[in-house]
């Protein structure tokens, strides 16, 4: 990697705190295995003008999706699930499911459906939403903050609440970005008999060295987790409802009064608080297909499966009508994360079958196969579409490839 092109995304991270987009960022590359590129700048703090450093902790919202569904295929290549099964074998309270009907006015428009499969629910095909989603079901959802965060108890609970409300549509039919890997993690649980967060702990993250990853605020993280802020004058995930504030850096969230401390719910779709060197690691892991030293975590050939796309083209051939972390255009989805397949049409630099997802607080990693790269970008800001960093930080980085 060419060291003086290196130097613009130090310049382009610099730019966005001074012009107040972001209070700070850390941004981690790897190529072949080395670390090539380490910065970090501006606070993760304002207030308390603490410095957005290395070892600062970050929510991570959605990039959990791809550690979730990482679990599921631990027990995937272990024979106790299959991805056509239906969800209903394990959490019965999806046995009797109704969708709304074609045009549906209002919540109580429905038909009778079949429950989706675990296949669907971590693509987003099952007919599940969002809340911050346009439509009818989402306004449903919204009614009661069905968000899974960390102060909204304990997951079976809240994912019965989910299983009584309709889907959007008849399972597999479109692409909606969901809470389903959510209900995925609520299966991992039921499998193996014990927490979430328990079964990531013992498969993934120690394993793995990832000793700064988990639900709750560590009692040594104490002000190293990164404040969140917003550009949003009202609540920074209520995207139907977006309104510009006076302060483009409006605090959200901090340390000394953080629902994380005392989380006890275990979203597998949004919960984990990270680090860029842990989260590092997982990305190393999906870029050496599984591979631990001598070992491997899991086999080559099912974080190759879980690396494809398993939609039958792009997302947006699939008619969706919801927020998401990435481009439509030209780009397939895997199992919790998206999938390059024509760099072209989704207007990013990038290699064909590089894997990746982003954060509601817009943070972004991706694993390219062709470059041997692994990128980790870190941020406190809500929510992720405030700004076109994302794209902007690819082609920075694929600018400074030069052999």
């Amino acid at each position: 990697m060419d060291a003086a092109r290196l130097e613009h995304i130090r310049t382009w991270q610099h730019r966005y705190v001074d012009q107040r987009k972001y209070a700070g960022s850390s941004l981690l590359i790897n190529r072949n295995g080395e670390e090539h590129y380490f910065h970090a700048a501006g606070q993760r703090n304002i207030a308390e003008e603490l410095p957005f450093t290395r070892d600062t902790v970050t929510r991570i919202y959605s990039m959990t999706k791809p550690v979730t569904s990482l679990a599921l295929m631990l027990l995937l290549e272990r024979g106790l699930v299959h991805l056509d099964m239906p969800v209903s074998e394990f959490l019965p309270e999806f046995k009797d499911m109704r969708c709304l009907v074609d045009g549906a006015t209002e919540i109580a428009q429905t038909k009778p459906c079949r429950s989706p499969t675990l296949h669907e629910l971590l693509t987003h095909t099952s007919g599940l939403s969002y809340p911050f989603n346009p439509g009818i079901l989402p306004e449903e959802m919204s009614k009661t903050d069905l968000m899974f965060k960390p102060s909204q108890g304990a997951l079976a609970a809240r994912v019965e609440e989910l299983a009584a409300l309709p889907l959007a549509f008849e399972p597999g039919q479109r692409w909606e970005y969901s809470v389903g890997i959510d209900v995925i993690g609520r299966v991992i649980e039921v499998v193996t008999g014990e927490s979430l967060g328990a079964m990531l702990k013992r498969e993934i993250f120690d394993p793995l060295g990832m000793d700064r990853t988990g639900f709750r605020s560590l009692e040594i993280t104490g002000n190293l987790l990164a404040s969140l802020y917003s550009p949003l004058s009202g609540d920074a995930m209520a995207l139907n409802d977006a309104r510009q504030g006076a302060d483009s850096l409006r605090l959200i969230d901090s340390y000394d009064d953080t629902p994380f401390d005392t989380a006890e719910m275990h979203s597998g779709g949004g919960g984990l608080l990270s680090t860029i060197d842990d989260y590092m690691r997982f990305a190393e892991l999906i870029r050496l297909r599984g591979s631990l030293g001598k070992d491997h975590l899991i086999s080559p050939q099912i974080v190759d499966f879980m690396c494809q796309n398993h939609l039958p083209g792009d997302i947006a051939s699939m008619g969706p009508q919801s927020f998401a972390e990435q481009p439509m255009d030209g780009m397939g989805f895997g199992l919790g994360g998206a999938v390059v397949l024509d760099p072209a049409r989704a207007r990013c630099p990038g290699s064909v079958g590089d894997f990746s997802w982003g954060g509601m607080a817009s943070t972004f990693f991706w694993v390219d196969p062709i470059l041997d790269l692994s990128v980790v970008f870190f941020t406190q800001l809500a929510p992720s579409s405030s700004y076109s960093s994302r794209a902007e930080l690819k082609a920075l980085v694929h600018g400074a490839v030069t052999r």
